[in-house]
């Protein structure tokens, strides 16, 4: 018997309906719906659950094959996770780009590194771009974590692809306008989101 047909049978025999066994378990209806027409299966927690309640073993409810199969994918399914929560942080600390002293101000023959808020030397347009790009990369890494906490799994491609072009476009954007600090800093969080990615590559093949 499938783990489908096995969980349809005990929900049944509690005189349970779908929606009354997913409020017990935690989940949704759908979710339920869902496991009980075989075209998925719960996540180790919830199998947990199920066994506790219907006092069944896990090993009856699932082949040992299938049950290394659901660990391996919902621990491919958590490093993915991670890796945008860092992805989303590294972005958020764009914010340093903002607040650390990397531009330089010449008062009276002398160079004094100020923050881009005191930074009264560049041009209108180059200084309006940096505000630009470090914004649109904070809001981007804010964006990137409440999606990963609320786990909702759409945008994070986007998010991930509109993130890393104005970080490269950004690192070129500073070399022509020769900002040697804040180049260094964007090209570190450059390569620390690459790392990031090339992770998460990893974790999804």
């Amino acid at each position: 018997m499938e783990f489908h047909e096995k969980l349809q049978e005990l929900r049944k025999s509690r005189g349970l309906t779908q929606e009354e066994l997913a409020g017990i378990l935690y989940v949704s209806r759908t979710a339920i719906s869902k496991w009980e027409s075989g075209r998925g299966y719960p996540s180790i927690d919830s199998l947990k659950e199920i066994s506790s309640y219907f006092s069944v073993s896990i090993d009856d409810l699932l082949s040992g094959e299938k049950l290394i199969s659901i660990a391996e994918k919902e621990n491919k399914s958590n490093i993915r996770n991670i890796c945008d929560l860092l992805f989303g942080i590294v972005d958020v600390c764009s914010f340093l780009l903002i607040i650390l002293p990397l531009y330089p101000n010449s008062v009276e023959g002398f160079v004094y590194s100020v923050n881009l808020i005191a930074y009264t030397q560049a041009t209108k347009f180059n200084y309006y771009m940096y505000w630009i790009l470090f914004v649109a990369l904070i809001a981007i890494g804010v964006m990137k974590i409440i999606l990963t906490k609320i786990e909702w799994e759409k945008g994070h491609k986007i998010l991930t692809g509109i993130s890393m072009l104005l970080s490269i476009f950004a690192v070129l954007f500073l070399a022509m306008t020769r900002e040697a600090y804040a180049i260094t800093v964007t090209f570190i969080l450059l390569v620390i989101k690459g790392m990031v990615l090339l992770k998460y590559s990893r974790a999804s093949s």
